[in-house]
């Protein structure tokens, strides 16, 4: 028997099959943290140096293992810290439950230290479920019914737990008299096909199509090899969205790759020329990647009925889990005979990747950083889990790295935050410790939080059973996308008190906290810095001096997009003769790739 709701808190989790909780304590909290002491629940307690990565970190394990991630914080402060990282999960449509603890039930409403209207601010980023207990009788169906619909609306969700009421005596079950609830625990789910009719009108829509383009995001990563056999099956090429970077290998000469301003120009090919769109797990945002509307007609697969047909006008939507869907649509699809779309496809794949060599290549001031992921590719160990930051750097790892069969991949999408990709990889490792883990991110964000995150990593490493874990650094001084998109989108130069980050010592600082630093200025030490990376038995921080003044071109560049930025160097743009020099180089490996630019 739990003796207080503290220890109930663990004990109910621990039935749902929790085992690892993400948080740092707080007096808000500390009659659930003190439960962890109490006995040996299963549940293992992970401390953060900041509740913003407990946060990511929940993301992730759920993310990395298909469970529910549980993150924990103190009253107030710790609360409000919890935030982004939550948003992060809940747009990404991961289910994570938010443990808070509050102010003593009695001192609510009375302007106490530290007491913030908690369900007011969890409402919308938790809106699905989030209720503070006020009696231990509670607490039995709030953690149920939050662990519940976190994994049915694969949202956020949080229950809130006043100090006091953590240290009361715990009521495992609840009297059987009128106004009480007896929840229970399990979850067994819904249907996961569509009806035979449903599936048979799109099927219709699919066989009638002679160019066939097919989107996969995050809603498609366990479904790669249907993916692969409906593609076979109509002639089709795959474009993926960043999410679902490890739905389908880049290794097969169909898949086109990333889309969208961090994609490829196969990509865009394939959307503006096909005929008929199948959209599997995926909201991709931006319209104008997608085929003009009446262009082409759509079929939709998605688990979660609310995102159909938001992005294009879909002929058939179908809901239903993208693997069941496909593999039940599949003996419905006629084998298209004429494959002369999917041979321009590969074409196109083709010379992508020849463009992307050439670019990689370019001189640059001091390392090209295209070049650090194009080398990093081949160099991939296999059942790699890959992250990846917001910024600069998301848009080499959405086109410069070849995904193969086994490895995972992951990166904040939907609020495409800058700060996840090192808590990703630390709960990563905590999922899968015999799995090596490469972190990618700019230095922009690892001032923001990697450098309390590498904190946590210097104290957890050796529990690892592979100790490969590799955070690679872009450092170019520049907070570089919003440089780049001050300069595109709104035509002006880059301001140096915005942009210009102040230089900090990367490898040295990972040296100081026990942990492997290797610093890298110049091109030819690249490929060796990665092999010696991967290969060291301490996780090692690769520093990357790059050049900020390559550009992260979108594989189309609008008029109004080029007017801008030749507005912006002509503004006085320190930058500029770095910027034109880099840009001519890679408009000319787009247009020559392979054939030498002076």
């Amino acid at each position: 028997m739990a003796s207080t709701v503290g220890d109930f808190v663990l004990k109910r989790l621990a039935a749902w099959g929790v085992r690892r909780i993400y948080g740092y304590p707080g007096d808000g909290i500390n009659g659930v943290i003190g439960a962890f002491g109490h006995k040996d629940t299963g549940i293992e307690f992970v401390q953060t140096r900041h509740e913003e990565l407990a946060a990511f970190m929940a993301c992730a394990h759920a993310k990395f293992s298909g469970e529910v991630g549980v993150c924990l914080a103190t009253s107030g402060p710790g609360a409000i810290h919890l935030l982004n990282g939550l948003y992060d999960a809940k747009m990404d449509h991961q289910p994570v439950v938010a443990i808070v603890g509050q102010q003593s039930r009695m001192s609510l409403g009375g302007d106490y230290q530290q007491e913030v209207d908690l369900v007011s601010l969890f409402k919308d980023v938790a809106h699905d479920f989030v209720h503070m207990a006020t009696t231990p009788e509670q607490v039995r169906h709030l953690i149920d019914r939050a662990m519940r619909i976190a994994i049915e609306r694969r949202t956020v969700t949080c229950v809130i737990l006043p100090n006091d009421l953590q240290d009361m005596k715990a009521v495992e079950t609840p009297p059987h008299e009128h106004g009480t609830v007896h929840s229970g625990i399990g979850y067994t789910g819904h249907a996961l096909a569509p009806r035979h009719e449903d599936l048979q009108r799109a099927a219709a829509v699919l066989n009638a199509g002679k160019k066939v383009a097919i989107l996969v995001g995050a809603g498609a990563l366990h479904a790669t090899d249907a993916v692969i056999a409906v593609a076979e099956r109509l002639g089709a090429g795959i474009a993926k969205a960043l999410l679902g970077k490890a739905a389908v290998p880049d290794t097969l000469p169909y898949v086109t790759g990333a889309i969208g301003l961090l994609g490829t120009k196969a990509s865009w090919d394939m959307m503006n020329e096909c005929d008929t769109l199948l959209m599997v797990g995926s909201s991709f945002p931006y319209a104008e990647f997608l085929p003009k509307e009446g262009k082409a007609r759509g079929v939709q697969i998605d688990i979660d009925a609310r995102m159909l047909n938001i992005r294009y006008p879909m002929e058939v939507c179908l809901a239903g889990d993208s693997a069941a869907t496909l593999e039940a649509l599949l003996p419905l699809l006629d084998h298209q005979a004429d494959r002369s779309w999917r041979q321009r496809i590969e074409g196109n794949v083709a010379d992508w990747w020849q463009v992307l060599e050439a670019r990689a290549m370019n001189d640059a001031h001091p390392i090209n950083p295209q070049r650090v992921f194009w080398e990093l590719s081949p160099r991939l160990p296999d059942n790699v889990i890959l992250t990846c930051d917001s910024g600069s750097c998301a848009s080499w790892y959405a086109r410069d790295l070849k995904i193969r069969p086994g490895m995972s991949a992951s990166l904040s999408g939907g609020l495409a935050t800058m700060g996840c990709a090192l808590p990703y990889a630390l709960a990563a490792k905590c999922v899968h410790s015999d799995r090596p883990v490469i972190a990618m991110l700019g230095d922009g964000a690892m001032q923001m939080l990697g450098v309390n995150a590498l904190i946590t990593l210097a104290q957890m490493w050796r529990q690892w059973a592979d100790p490969r874990l590799v955070i690679m650094v872009l450092n170019n001084g520049d907070l570089n996308m919003v440089t780049w998109e001050q300069r595109i989108t709104e035509g002006d130069a880059k301001l140096p008190a915005s942009q210009d980050l102040p230089p900090f010592p990367y490898a040295a600082y990972a040296e100081l906290l026990g942990l492997r630093g290797i610093r890298v200025n110049e091109p030819g030490q690249v490929a060796a810095a990665w092999e010696e990376a991967l290969s060291s038995p301490v996780p090692t921080l690769l520093e990357m001096v790059t050049d900020p003044d390559v550009p992260p071109l979108p594989p189309h560049v609008s008029g109004k997009q080029a007017a801008h930025y030749l507005r912006a160097l002509l503004r006085g743009d320190q930058e500029a003769l770095g910027v034109v020099t880099s840009t001519i180089k890679e408009v000319w490996d787009g247009i020559f790739p392979g054939r030498k630019h002076s």
